[in-house]
């Protein structure tokens, strides 16, 4: 394989999609949200098991991919070893464009578990990922879907990919959200400002961060989807996520990090960690790849 052929592909179409098999009560509803997903995208499926194989466990599974409508050519990979060092060999080596794993509320221990799986492979893994809170049989909807447009180089592309995962499951409301962090407003006002002066700055930062949406949504194929522009006042990660939960949304899409976590994100959470510590609904991490990354 050449993993050149990584660079500068973009995030989408997904042609390769691979599911995380954990041998849990989601196994049936997870089994049919990956079949759901490959048919919408009419992308290859791949299933990787980071549980040890067993007789037991490959009985199982030949069982429920039968009544999941999944076929008996569909590829299972065992790799066994470290979980996430296992699932990065295997995204790299297949060229997986989007890697879907269960995170259930209600699952704490393997929350837990697939939560720090997440983390690890959120700064590290050259595809998406696509956790699922609530997977059913038959597979979820997506009527709404809340986008994260910050500031960054990895927003447009992230943005042309929310819009084509909406196009292909049937989305009918793309929220576009612009955090403005608190702190920003705090220190664009002087300490003797006086009531009207920060209520102009407060109106001036929503116009530009409005500007910036349009301008995002410019560079973007929206198509015929309805967009509903939102600006939050806040603390950004928690905010969306809170805005997430409140308007009820089916999917979260927000960028990759940038890089490994490191001493400042153990003492200042990066934006993602509000989002990962409590999941409002599935959350898909879009990872862009650039010509000039490593």
């Amino acid at each position: 394989m050449d993993h050149c052929q990584l660079k500068g592909r973009p995030p989408f179409p997904f042609e390769t999609i691979a599911l995380v098999v954990t041998f849990s009560v989601s196994l049936s509803p997870l089994l049919s949200e990956a079949k759901h997903l490959a048919d919408a995208f009419k992308a290859q499926l791949i299933l990787i098991s980071i549980d040890e194989q067993t007789p037991d466990r490959q009985t199982r599974l030949h069982q429920t991919c039968q009544k999941t409508g999944i076929g008996k050519e569909v590829r299972v990979i065992w790799p066994g070893g470290d979980p996430i060092v296992s699932l990065l060999g295997i995204c790299k080596e297949n060229m997986i464009d989007l890697l879907v794993l269960g995170a259930l509320r209600r699952e704490t221990a393997l929350r837990y578990y697939l939560g720090s799986v997440a983390r690890g492979l959120s700064r590290r893994a050259k595809c998406s990922l696509l956790l699922m809170t609530e997977p059913k049989i038959g597979g979820s909807t997506f009527g709404r879907i809340v986008t994260d447009c910050v500031d960054h180089r990895k927003t447009i592309p992230t943005l042309n990919t929310s819009f084509y995962f909406a196009r292909l499951t049937g989305c009918h409301e793309m929220h576009i959200v612009k955090q403005v962090d608190q702190t920003g407003l705090a220190m664009a006002m002087s300490g003797d400002s006086t009531t009207g002066e920060q209520s102009a700055v407060k109106t001036q930062l929503f116009n530009d961060a409005e500007d910036a949406i349009r301008e995002a949504i410019g560079h973007c194929q929206a198509g015929d989807i309805e967009v509903v522009k939102t600006v939050l006042l806040g603390r950004p990660g928690f905010m969306i996520r809170k805005y997430a939960e409140d308007c009820r949304a089916n999917l979260l899409v927000i960028n990759s990090p940038d890089s490994r976590y490191g001493l400042i994100d153990r003492i200042f959470p990066h934006d993602m960690e509000y989002i990962l510590k409590q999941l409002p609904c599935n959350v898909l991490i879009v990872h862009s790849r650039f010509t000039n990354d490593t």
